[in-house]
Order: structure tokens, then sequence, then C-alpha cells
């Protein structure tokens, strides 16, 4: 019965390798061949960062396991919030009093409200896709227009040097990166949905626990460890806009992306807790976010309890 784990932990790792590879090879190839940076850093690295997210969500669709995909995608934003945020916090105490993270935050809700407004529907169809994918590029519309106030302002954007970038790097080694990518990502998705289903039909689990768990979790780690970092660098506002702008990503391009290839039933499970407690999750920000509170060690040790316990009511 081991084997399924470490075959699930082995897809993980060759996921988030070959996802990183991808974003390094994406990235250079494209300012390579002239593609403003702004342009990289708002597209090519945000979607290469989610990679693993959207491989394994779009190999659940195919494989007839869409309480998979949603799962991932639910789990991952709960996780982000009160695991991703928590660990840190208990680490070394963020203070995010300092950021500036309100418009983000505001549109990181409304993504959260429009997601469980079209789960309602029963069903993530095309319809669904187009109306996420339709908010994605407003949001990053609305990114592009603020990069460019600040460069015209004659302040320094941050997404000037884009996360990857080398410009040294040979071009047989972005082709390199670039192969390891689109090779390793659907072969690691293969992998690791495959054996998740393996581990949920042996245990009496679905496939949706599975994927808000498991597979939600250890698609978490990556930003797990960006946000300690930033924690113990006394990088608060990385640490915070790293989380909010990863759920808004994933409830926005990855499973509009997987709606497309094909339709996503919501389980009931998900309009009865899953969704509110993520709503519930992102709420929890609002004192950080709005007035100004840092996230002490107390705060990280509660968010941290609140996961535990959201974990253990799905398993029981």
């Amino acid at each position: 019965m081991m084997i399924p784990w470490l075959l699930c932990g082995l897809g993980l790792v060759i996921l988030l390798l070959a996802g990183d590879a991808l974003v390094k090879g994406a990235v250079n190839l494209s300012l390579r061949i002239g593609v403003p940076a702004l342009i990289v850093s708002l597209t090519i690295v945000a979607f290469g960062t989610s990679a693993p997210e959207l491989l394994i969500s779009v190999q659940a669709v195919l494989e007839d396991v869409p309480g998979l995909a949603l799962g991932n995608v639910v789990g991952s934003n709960t996780a982000n919030i009160l695991m991703v945020l928590g660990i840190p916090a208990i680490l070394a105490a963020m203070h995010t009093g300092e950021c500036e993270t309100r418009k983000t935050y505001v549109m990181m809700i409304a993504a959260s409200v429009l997601f469980i407004a079209l789960a309602m529907r029963g069903t993530f169809d095309w319809v669904s896709g187009i109306v996420l994918l339709a908010a994605l590029a407003l949001v990053l519309g609305d990114a592009f227009r603020d990069v460019l106030v600040h460069r015209r302002a004659g302040e320094e954007a941050r997404v000037d040097e884009p996360e990857g970038a080398d410009p040294s790097m040979p071009v047989w080694r972005i082709g390199v990166y670039l192969v390891l990518g689109l090779v390793g990502l659907p072969l690691g998705a293969d992998i690791l949905v495959d054996n998740a289903t393996v581990i949920a039909v042996t245990y009496g689990l679905s496939d949706t626990v599975i994927g808000l768990t498991l597979v939600a979790v250890g698609t978490s780690l990556p930003e797990l460890a960006t946000t300690v970092m930033a924690a113990l660098r006394r990088q608060a506002d990385v640490a915070l806009g790293n989380v909010i702008g990863s759920n808004m990503f994933n409830l926005l391009a990855i499973i509009g992306i997987a709606a497309l290839v094909g339709p996503i039933p919501v389980d009931p499970a998900f309009l009865r807790f899953d969704l509110w407690v993520m709503l519930g999750a992102s709420l929890l920000l609002v004192p950080f976010v709005f007035l100004r509170w840092n996230i002490t060690r107390i705060w990280g040790l509660v968010l941290s309890a609140l996961y535990a316990v959201y974990v253990f009511a799905l398993l029981i």
C-alpha cells in the first residue's frame, strides 16, 4: 500500500520541478525574442507557477475524476490562507500592517464570490470557463494598467525583473528547460492523479476529499516555501501578496481552463461546506488587510489550528 503514496510523492516532485523548469525556459525565451518583461511577468510567470495545479485539474477532468480537480483548487485556496500564512507566522511574526494589498484582496474576494455563484449552477461547463477567464483577463488588464501608471510616475515596478530571468542563459539550456517542463508536467500529473485515485479507493475516500487534502497540500508546498522565506526575511508584502495572487489565479485560470476541457460537476458537499470554508478563510484576512493588524505568532497558531480542524473534519 506504500507504493501509491510513494508514486504520489514522485508525481508531485516531477510536477514541481517541471513547473520550475517551464517558467525558467519560457521566461528567458520570451525575453530573448523581445517580449517585454512586463508582459512576461504578468502572464508567463503567473501561468507557469500555476502549471502543476493546472495540469492536475486538466488530467483529472480527462480521467473522469473531476472532484479531484475542484478539490485541488478549493483545498489549495483554503490551505494557502490557513496553512501557508499560519506556519510561517509561527516561525516569524509577519508585519502585514505595513502592506498595501487592499485592491488585490477585494479582487480575490470578488473572484471567490463569482466562483461560488457559478458553482451553484451545479457544473462548471464551458460557459463558466469563459466567464472565469474573462474575469482573469480583467484582473490582468488592471494589473498591466497599474504597472504602466507606476512607470510613468518614475517608480520602479517589481515586475521589471521576472522570476527565473537569466540574461546569460544559453539557447540550448533554454531549450532543455522547455522540454523538461513540457514533458514533465503531463507525466507528473498523470502519475499523481492515477495514484491519488488508487489511494481514494483503497481508503474509501472520495476523489474530492483526496483533492482537498493530499493534492491540495502538495501543490501548496511551493507557496509555503516562498512564504516561509519571505517571513524570515521580514518581507510580509511578498508573503501576503503571494497568497492573494495565487488564490485568485487558482479560481479564475485553473478551473476556467479545465472547464473548457470538459464539464466539472460540483459535488453537493462543496456547496454545503468546502466552498464556505474557503470563503470564510479568505474573510479571516480582513483585519490584516484593512485594519493593518500584523499576523503574529498567536495568529499563526490560530490559523494553523483551524486548518488542522478542517482537515480532520474532512477525514472523519
